[in-house]
């Protein structure tokens, strides 16, 4: 690895809705700051061995978030990565003080439009399946908005390419860096 840099030298946690791009736009970040990157959602299908449809079908959404929590805080206690979070956890109070202790929080916030646009093309997701991907996005932002406000950092995404996020969470970064030197 790389020695590090004042960018890569803590773990960036990404928060925001489903759909919003935190594991394709965190892979593109890790790679960019050359730093590991880790997906939550992936750490927790792999700690429970089911996916997360399977666990929330099969124990429910409590039991969900309370894995979620364990695995969050044991992947803030590795070395400085890039961290993708499930589009509810930073709402858990637990986890977004874990976050706001051991890393800087990006919000990722787009259009919800867009994002229902996103996630309407697959029907991965438990909290949208058989239901309007814009009505759910649309309760979870009124719900979950309040908790994203209070991250680090906010960058607007849009319905641009990857790299273009990638590059504006960069000078967010930096701009914070500075302002706190």
């Amino acid at each position: 690895m790389t020695a590090p840099t004042p960018l890569n030298r803590k773990t960036i946690a990404l928060v925001g809705l489903m759909g919003v791009g935190k594991s394709s736009i965190g892979r593109r970040l890790a790679a960019a700051l050359n730093m590991p990157f880790r997906d939550a959602d992936v750490e927790i299908e792999a700690a429970a061995g089911r996916t997360i449809a399977e666990i929330f079908t099969q124990f429910g959404e409590p039991f969900f978030r309370d894995g979620e929590r364990r695995v969050i805080a044991r992947l803030l206690g590795e070395p400085p990565h890039v961290l993708a979070t499930g589009g509810g956890a930073f709402v858990d109070e637990n986890t977004r003080r874990l976050i706001r202790d051991k890393a800087i929080s990006v919000w990722l916030k787009s259009d919800l439009a867009v994002l229902a646009g996103r996630i309407g093309r697959r029907d991965t997701r438990p909290l949208t399946s058989g239901k309007d991907p814009l009505t759910v996005l649309e309760e979870q932002a009124a719900a979950r908005y309040p908790q994203f406000a209070t991250a680090d950092i906010v960058v607007e995404t849009g319905d641009t390419a990857h790299q273009v996020t990638v590059e504006a969470v960069i000078a967010a970064l930096t701009a914070r860096l500075k302002d706190s030197a």
